[in-house]
């Protein structure tokens, strides 16, 4: 008995440590965004970006921790101390901790379209509405508590539940999607468009957005791989095959995007961002399709939603998380099928209905939550406030402050 007690003890002890790893490593990936969007945002908005990532990150954490993860999963920690750890050792907590890091990445996938001309607090409130309510819900259809509903659905229809392994749908498509109303309702940028006519604003710093490309990418093997949630449910599938998506992405974007360094490290993400949900069921190779699929898909994207459809999303993170994500959820279906080297078991009926259903809930989310904000307390600095920037507008303080010095 004292040896089944032990081993009981020692299994549990190795999944805290696993999810509590993983979710660190996820919890890095914040310092990744960012930094790509200090890196494409001009001097004068880069103190913004900064503080926005670290205090949507600090409201998702209370937000989630009080609202959302009961809302998914059905666990409250309104108990005592003693009672979180339960016989689990506190799984549970770092459970949330790793699903927090999930979460969280929707305001953050927001903020770096909005950038530069929105204003700080209604921002806040927003991220704090899809980290508490919003984004738990869709979670506890696909993953949580009510997923019984939703995913009977699909597999009466589709033969098969919906897969999301890693999130590509359930994240990153619902990010990219809560984002676009947001950039719709804000508006471009100060001189982004005059008369019709493009022009574009270049990126402030190459090595700050490839910083943040890199941290994103090596944080991102903890983002999939440690969605196994424990220890001997690891897969070294999830890992190679997200290797190879993540080199596809760049190796496509190399030739699509002609050598240019914004869309070569964009493409990097772009793989990651697409194998998330198939990252368990692809062959390697069929990731590395996908990846390079997603990256050509955010070069052409991208140039088609500045220039031809004139939406001023500063950094792509509509074709780059909302496309591309429900890319993801959909190659899942294709990619995951025996026939193309993958595990099976996936319908591509349900892939593609479980993406419709995020694109769908996504977007009316987006509308009435910037629209009531927009209406009421306004979500777009004034004239006076974007001209002088941010940075001095809000925080009052530049990133080179001794620029101001006389």
């Amino acid at each position: 008995m004292d040896q089944m007690s032990m081993a009981t003890g020692l299994r549990n002890s190795s999944d805290v440590l696993f999810l509590m790893l993983g979710a660190v490593m996820v919890f890095a990936m914040h310092a990744g965004f960012a930094f790509l969007e200090v890196g494409t945002v001009r001097k004068k908005n880069q103190v913004n970006a900064f503080v926005k990532i670290l205090t949507d990150w600090s409201v998702s954490t209370v937000a989630y921790f009080l609202i959302g993860f009961p809302i998914a999963y059905g666990i409250s920690f309104l108990v005592p101390a003693g009672d979180l750890l339960g016989t689990t050792q506190g799984y549970d907590l770092v459970r949330y901790f790793f699903l927090l890091c999930f979460s969280a990445c929707i305001p953050a996938i927001i903020s770096g379209g909005i950038a530069e001309r929105a204003k700080f607090w209604p921002q806040v409130l927003a991220g704090a509405i899809f980290a508490s309510l919003t984004y738990p819900i869709f979670e506890s259809l696909i993953w949580g508590k009510n997923a019984s509903f939703l995913q009977g659905l699909f597999k009466s229809i589709g033969g098969a539940e919906f897969h999301d392994y890693a999130g590509s749908v359930v994240v990153h498509s619902m990010g990219g999607w809560l984002a676009l109303p947001a950039v719709l309702i804000l508006g471009p940028r100060m001189g982004r468009y005059i008369r019709g006519k493009s022009h574009p604003i270049p990126v402030s710093n190459i090595p700050f957005l490839a910083l943040g490309s890199w941290i994103l990418a090596v944080g991102w093997f903890g983002f999939n791989v440690m969605s196994a949630g424990h220890l001997d449910k690891i897969s070294g599938l999830v890992a190679v095959n997200s290797l190879l998506a993540m080199v596809g992405g760049v190796l496509a974007a190399l030739v699509a995007g002609r050598n240019d360094p914004g869309f070569v490290h964009n493409g990097a993400l772009a793989g990651l961002i697409a194998v998330c949900a198939g990252s368990d069921l692809m062959h390697p190779l069929g990731a590395f399709v996908t990846g390079a699929i997603a990256s050509v898909i955010f070069v052409y994207g991208f140039q088609i939603e500045q220039e031809r459809l004139k939406i001023d999303d500063v950094l792509g993170v509509w074709p780059l998380h909302g496309i591309i994500g429900s890319w993801g959820g959909i190659a899942a279906g294709i990619f995951g099928q025996p026939l193309l080297g993958g595990m099976g078991g996936v319908s591509f009926v349900s892939q593609f209905l479980g993406t419709i259903a995020a694109i769908l809930f996504a977007l009316a989310n987006g509308f009435v939550v910037y629209g009531i904000l927009s209406k009421t307390v306004g979500i777009r600095l004034s004239d006076e406030e974007e001209f002088a920037g941010a940075d001095l507008s809000i925080h009052k303080i530049g990133a080179y402050p001794e620029d101001h010095v006389r």
